[in-house]
C-alpha cells in the first residue's frame, strides 16, 4: 500500500503534511506499522503525529512508546490526537510525560476528591492537612506550580476519558472529576492567597477570618466541562475581627485566588474565576457574611437567583462554614416555587438566553440553542424546584441524577426520561471533545470539514474502528436537538387538550373548558372557535388525525407566538385540509421541527404568507431543509419559464405558467426572509430577479402574439428604473420602466413604431389582466413607465435615435438623475448594450452645473410639499418624510451626479452600493453614511414589514399597536418591543434628516 492510501486509512486530512512529519528525523528507525498502529487510535491523527514529533524532540525516549505496542501507546496517542493543548503542555513540561505510562482501562474509575486536593495544595507547599493552608510559595512561581499541577491532572483524567469503552456511560464521572480537580485549584490558589495576603495584613488577622468558597453553576454541581469559568460565592467568618476588616481580608483572599488561577504568567492561566453570580451581582460586595447572605436571600433576591442556588455547594476554604450556608439556603430554594411568577420567570430567564445568541452562532450553538444543553437544564430544574419542596428525592445538584429521581419519582415516563438522560449526554460528550481539543471556551460546533472529521471520531468509544463522516455526525446532532426539543416541549408544556394530545400514562387528562382556559391564557381572541378547528383537525380514528393530536399541543404554542394566532390556527386548519391525503405533509411536521416552528410563526404573523400557502401549500416542504429555500436566480426562472413556454404556445397558457412561477418564487423568499435566512438586500434582489424573469417572459409572449400577424419589425427593450433598477424593491414593488426600440434591417421606423408600441401594451396587459380560472392570492406587477421622456405625455416606447435626440437636445437633469437607476431588464442584448453606452454620459456627466444642482434641490422640496397624502405624519413616513427612502436616494444621486463623471467607483444603481463608494472616495463622512444606510434599511424593512402583515403595501410607519408589533417582529425586534422599532425609526430617521439638510442642502 503507497504511503498516501495509508495516511488516508488512517484517517489523515492532509496528506502532504502527513508525509513531511512522517519524514521526520525523531522518526527515523521506528516500525512503521507500530507508529501507524497507533496514529489510526486517535481522533485527529494530524495532530497526534505533529505533536509527537515535537515531544520525541524534546524527549527522545518517548521513541520507545510511540513505537510500542497498541497497547501501551494506545493512551499517548488517544490525548495526542484529541488535544492539540494537553500536547503542547506536554511540551513544555516533558517531565510530565509519565501520565503515559498506564494501561488503558476500559472501566476507569475516577480519582479521589481528597488526593486531587492534597496533590494541588503540595504543589505549592500547602499542608492538606492544616484547617487552612498556607502555600510555602507566593507570586508567579506559586501560579506556575498550581496551574502545571492541575494541567497534570487533567492529563491522567483525558487519558481515562478517552480510553473508555463507553464515553457516555462514564460522561458524568469525567464532569465529576474535573469539578473535582477545579476545586482543588481552587483550595491551592487559597492556600497561595492566604500566604500572599499575609504580607499585607496581620499573618494572624488573615488566619483567623475564615472564607468559604461556594461552587456554583456546573462546579457546584460537579458536571463541569474541560474549560469553563467557574462560578463561585464567597462566604466570610470574620472571627474575632470586626465585620469590616474582615471583610477587607476577605475580598483580598477572594482576588488573590482569581489572580493565582488567571493571571498572566509563564504557564498560562486556567480558566476564569467567575463571582458574577453573588448577591448584587458586579454591584455587590465581592465578600459576604453568612448573615448578610441570608438578609438578602429572605428580603431582595429575585427568583432566578434560587434556581441558581440549586447547585451550591461548599468546594474550597471553610467546610464548616459552606455547610451552614447550604444548610441556611436550602429552605428558601425549596420554597421558591411558591413564589408569585415564579414558573413564568423561569421560562423568561429561558427566552433571555436565547435572545443573547449571536445570529452567526445560533445554528451551531450546542449549549445554547434550540434543542441545546440548556433545553434540558431549564426543563429539570424547573421540574426540580416545583416538585422539590415536597419531595426530596428530587433534591439533586447534576442533571443526569436529577433525570433518574424525576423518572422514579414519575414527573417523567421512563422512556422519556432515557431518551433525555442519552441525549444530555450525547450532547455533554459533544461539547467537552470540542473544548478539549484547545482547552478553549465555546460551545460551538466546528464548521471545518477536518475538525468535524475528527469530532466525529473522537466522540465514539475505543473498540470502533470506524471514521464516520461529518455529515453523519451532524445529523445525529441534529436528530438530538431535535428530540431535546421535542421532549422539552413535552414535559415543559404537557398537552392540554383531551381532544388534541395524545396522553400517555404519566399524564392527566383535561376537560375542553380547561383547554378552552388555557387557549385564552395563550393569547387567542376566540379559544371556541380555536377548539372547533382543533376538533376539525384531531378529530377521528385516521392517521392523520392521530398524528394532530400529537402535533397541536406544540403548534398550539409557536401559533400563540404570533400576533394573530387565531388567524394562524386557521391557516394552519386551511393548510392541512389542502395536504391531508399526502403522505409526507405531517411526517414533515412531526420529524423536522424547524419546519413545524417556521409554519405556525409565519401564519401567525404574516396574511401574505398565509394566503399564499392556502393556494399553494405543496410549498410547505421547503419548510424542511434551507438549501429549499434558497432563492431561484434569474437564468435557472428563465429556463424554466423558456421550457414551459415551448410546451404551451397559447399565450394564455404561457402566461398563466410565468405568473405562476412568479407567485411561487414571491413565496419562496418570503419565507426565506421569515426565516432569517435573507438579508434586506438579498431580498431585493431576488424580487427584482422574479420580475425580471416574469417581464422577459411576458414580451416573449408579447412578440409572438404580435409576430403571429406579420413579421417583427423591431426589437424591444424593457429598461428597469427607481428601486426596480436598483434592485432594491419589496414585496409590493411596482415595476418602473421604459422602453426601448430598434427598428430591425428592411423596415421603416413609422412600421417600427407602430409595432412596438403593440408589444408594450401588450406587455402591461399580459402580467396584469385577470386569467380564467383566476390566479388566487397573486400580486400583480404593475408596470409604470411614468419616468419616461416627457413623462405621462411622452410616448410610451421611443426608438434609440429618438432617446438620443431627445436626450441631446431637450433632457432635464431630474431625468439625468432617474437614469442613475437605468439598467437593461429584459429584451434584447445588444440594444441594451448601445442603451448603456447613450446614457452613460449623461448620468455620470464630467460636471454639474450649480443651477442643476439648484434645480434638484428645488425639485425635492417641491416633492416634498406636494406628494407627501394630505394629513401624513411626515415623520412617519417610509418613502417621503423625514429622513425617509427619498432623503437618502436623493442625496447618494446628487453625490453621483457631481461625481461619478470622475469616479467610476459610484457607477451604480444601487443605493448602498453608492452610498458605501462615496464614504471610501471621502464624499461623505463614514458615520453619516452608516447612518444613512442604517435610515434606509430600517424603513425599506418596514415597508415590506407592511405587505407581509396584512398583504396591502403602505408607505406609513404603523400607528395601531397591534400593527406595530407585527411589523417590529419581521424586523427582528423581540415580542414585546413594538415601541422600540417606533423609537429607533424615529430616531434613526430624524438624524438621517440632519445629515441630508446638511449635505444635499448644505445647511
Amino acid at each position: 500500500m503507497s504511503l498516501a492510501r495509508r495516511l488516508i486509512a488512517a484517517g489523515f486530512s492532509d496528506l502532504e503534511k502527513g508525509e513531511r512529519f512522517l519524514a521526520a528525523r525523531e522518526l527515523e528507525g521506528l516500525d512503521q506499522d507500530r507508529l501507524f498502529a497507533g496514529l489510526q487510535l486517535a481522533a485527529s491523527p494530524d495532530t497526534a503525529l505533529q505533536s509527537l514529533v515535537r515531544l520525541i524532540e524534546k524527549h527522545p525516549q518517548l521513541r520507545e512508546l510511540a513505537a510500542a505496542e497498541p497497547e501501551a501507546s494506545e493512551p499517548m496517542y488517544r490525548v495526542l490526537g484529541s488535544s492539540e493543548a494537553l500536547g503542547e503542555f506536554l511540551i513544555r513540561h516533558p517531565e510530565h510525560l509519565d501520565a503515559f505510562e498506564v494501561r488503558a482501562s476500559p472501566e476507569p474509575l475516577p480519582a479521589d476528591p481528597g488526593r486531587l486536593r492534597a496533590t494541588l495544595l503540595q504543589s505549592v507547599g500547602a499542608d492538606a492537612r492544616a484547617a487552612r493552608p498556607v502555600a510555602a510559595v507566593t507570586g508567579v512561581d506559586a501560579y506556575a506550580a498550581l496551574r502545571t499541577a492541575y494541567r497534570r491532572g487533567l492529563v491522567d483524567l483525558a487519558v481515562k476519558d478517552l480510553c473508555a469503552a463507553d464515553p457516555l456511560d462514564f460522561l458524568p464521572s469525567v464532569g465529576g472529576e474535573l469539578a473535582d480537580l477545579a476545586a482543588a485549584a481552587i483550595e491551592a490558589a487559597l492556600a497561595v492567597s492566604r500566604a500572599e495576603a499575609a504580607e499585607q495584613h496581620s499573618a494572624a488577622d488573615v488566619a483567623d477570618v475564615g472564607l468559604a468558597v461556594i461552587g456554583m453553576g456546573k462546579c457546584g454541581a460537579r458536571e463541569l466541562n474541560y474549560i469553563s469559568d467557574v462560578d463561585v460565592i464567597y462566604v466570610v467568618d470574620p472571627g474575632s475581627l470586626e465585620d469590616a476588616h474582615a471583610n477587607t481580608i476577605g475580598t483580598a483572599l477572594a482576588s488573590g485566588i482569581s489572580r493565582a488561577i488567571s493571571s498572566v504568567a509563564r504557564e498560562p492561566g486556567l480558566w476564569e474565576v467567575d463571582a458574577n453570580l453573588r448577591p448584587e451581582g458586579k454591584s455587590g460586595p465581592l465578600v459576604r457574611t453568612l448573615a448578610s447572605h441570608e438578609t438578602y436571600y429572605a428580603r431582595w433576591a429575585e427568583s432566578w437567583e434560587f434556581q441558581a442556588l440549586l447547585k451550591a455547594r461548599c468546594i474550597a476554604g471553610d467546610a464548616a462554614l459552606g455547610r451552614a450556608y447550604e444548610e441556611a439556603v436550602a429552605p428558601l430554594i425549596w420554597s421558591s416555587a411558591g413564589r408569585e411568577g415564579f414558573v413564568e420567570s423561569v421560562q423568561a430567564m429561558r427566552r433571555r438566553v436565547t435572545e443573547h445568541i449571536p445570529a452567526a452562532e445560533e445554528q451551531r450553538q450546542i449549549k445554547l440553542g434550540r434543542g441545546g444543553l440548556r433545553d434540558v437544564e431549564f426543563t429539570v430544574q424547573l421540574l426540580q424546584l416545583v416538585h422539590g419542596k415536597a419531595d426530596e428525592s428530587l433534591r439533586r445538584r447534576d442533571t443526569t441524577s436529577a433525570i433518574a429521581a424525576l423518572s422514579a419519582g414519575g414527573y417523567i415516563g421512563r422512556s422519556d426520561a432515557a431518551a433525555f438522560d442519552n441525549a444530555y449526554r450525547y450532547l455533554r460528550l459533544l461539547e467537552h471533545r470540542i473544548q478539549l481539543f484547545q482547552l478553549r471556551r465555546t460551545h460551538l460546533m466546528p464548521v471545518a470539514e477536518p475538525a468535524l472529521r475528527s469530532l466525529a471520531k473522537a466522540v465514539l468509544g475505543p473498540f470502533s474502528n470506524e471514521r464516520p463522516s461529518p455529515d453523519s455526525l451532524l445529523s445525529a446532532w441534529q436528530r438530538t436537538k431535535r428530540s431535546v426539543r421535542e421532549l422539552h416541549e413535552r414535559i415543559f408544556y404537557r398537552p392540554l387538550l383531551n381532544t388534541a394530545a395524545k396522553l400517555s400514562s404519566e399524564d392527566a387528562k383535561l376537560t375542553p373548558e380547561a383547554a378552552q382556559g388555557r387557549l385564552a391564557a395563550l393569547g387567542y381572541r376566540d379559544p371556541q372557535g380555536a377548539m372547533r378547528h382543533i376538533e376539525a383537525l384531531t378529530g377521528g380514528v385516521s392517521r392523520r388525525a392521530a398524528l394532530q393530536r400529537q402535533l397541536l399541543p406544540i403548534l398550539l404554542d409557536w401559533l400563540a407566538e404570533g400576533v394573530d394566532p387565531d388567524a394562524g390556527l386557521l391557516a394552519f386548519r386551511r393548510v392541512s385540509e389542502a395536504l391531508g391525503t399526502t403522505h409526507w405533509y405531517l411526517g414533515l411536521l412531526r420529524d423536522s421541527n424547524a419546519a413545524a416552528e417556521r409554519l405556525c410563526h409565519m401564519l401567525s404573523n404574516s396574511r401574505l404568507i398565509a394566503d399564499l400557502l392556502e393556494v399553494s401549500p405543496e410549498s410547505v416542504a421547503w419548510l424542511g431543509q434551507d438549501k429549499d429555500l434558497v432563492p431561484v436566480g434569474f437564468e435557472a426562472q428563465w429556463q424554466e419559464i423558456t421550457a414551459k413556454m415551448s410546451r404551451h404556445a397559447d399565450p394564455e397558457s404561457a402566461m398563466r405558467l410565468i405568473r405562476l412561477i412568479r407567485r411561487r418564487e414571491i413565496l419562496r423568499i418570503a419565507i426565506a426572509d421569515s426565516a432569517g435566512l435573507l438579508d434586506q438586500e438579498k431580498v431585493g434582489m431576488a424580487l427584482a430577479d422574479t420580475d425580471r424573469a416574469a417581464v422577459l417572459g411576458a414580451l416573449r409572449v408579447a412578440e409572438g402574439i404580435v409576430s403571429a400577424g406579420g413579421p417583427l419589425k423591431t426589437t424591444v427593450l424593457v429598461v428597469a428604473m427607481g428601486r426596480q433598477g436598483g434592485r432594491e424593491i419589496g414585496y409590493g414593488s411596482d415595476a418602473d420602466v421604459m422602453y426601448v426600440h430598434r427598428a430591425l434591417p428592411g423596415f421603416s421606423e413609422a412600421e417600427a413604431q407602430e409595432q412596438a408600441g403593440r408589444i408594450v401594451a401588450r406587455i402591461s396587459s399580459l402580467l396584469t389582466q385577470p386569467l380564467k380560472p383566476a390566479i388566487m392570492a397573486e400580486r400583480v406587477l404593475q408596470m409604470d413607465a411614468d419616468l419616461r421622456p416627457e413623462g405621462k405625455n411622452g410616448a410610451m416606447v421611443r426608438s434609440l435615435d429618438s432617446f438620443a435626440e431627445y436626450y441631446r437636445r431637450w433632457s432635464l437633469v431630474w431625468e439625468a438623475q432617474a437614469l442613475l437607476r437605468a439598467r437593461p431588464m429584459a429584451g434584447d442584448d445588444a440594444l441594451a448594450a448601445d442603451f448603456v453606452k447613450l446614457i452613460d454620459p449623461i448620468r455620470y456627466p464630467e460636471s454639474v452645473s450649480e443651477q442643476d444642482v439648484r434645480e434638484i434641490r428645488r425639485i425635492k422640496a417641491r416633492v416634498e410639499s406636494e406628494r407627501l397624502p394630505r394629513g401624513a405624519d411626515p415623520a412617519r413616513h417610509l418613502k417621503l418624510g423625514r429622513g425617509g427612502l427619498s432623503d437618502v436616494e436623493w442625496l447618494v444621486q446628487l453625490l453621483q451626479l457631481q461625481h461619478a463623471g470622475k469616479h467610476p467607483e459610484l457607477r451604480t444603481t444601487s443605493t448602498l452600493e453608492a452610498l458605501a463608494a462615496a464614504a471610501e472616495l471621502g464624499l461623505l463622512d463614514s458615520s453619516d453614511a452608516g447612518l444613512l444606510a442604517e435610515a434606509w434599511r430600517l424603513a425599506s424593512r418596514i415597508r415590506s414589514a407592511n405587505v407581509i402583515w396584512n398583504g396591502k403595501a403602505s408607505d406609513l410607519l404603523p400607528s395601531s399597536r397591534r400593527d406595530l408589533e407585527a411589523v417590529a417582529r419581521w424586523c427582528g425586534y423581540e415580542p414585546g418591543n413594538a415601541t422600540a422599532l417606533e423609537e429607533d425609526y424615529l430616531r434613526v430617521s430624524r438624524r438621517a434628516r440632519a445629515v441630508f439638510e446638511r449635505v444635499f442642502y448644505g445647511h
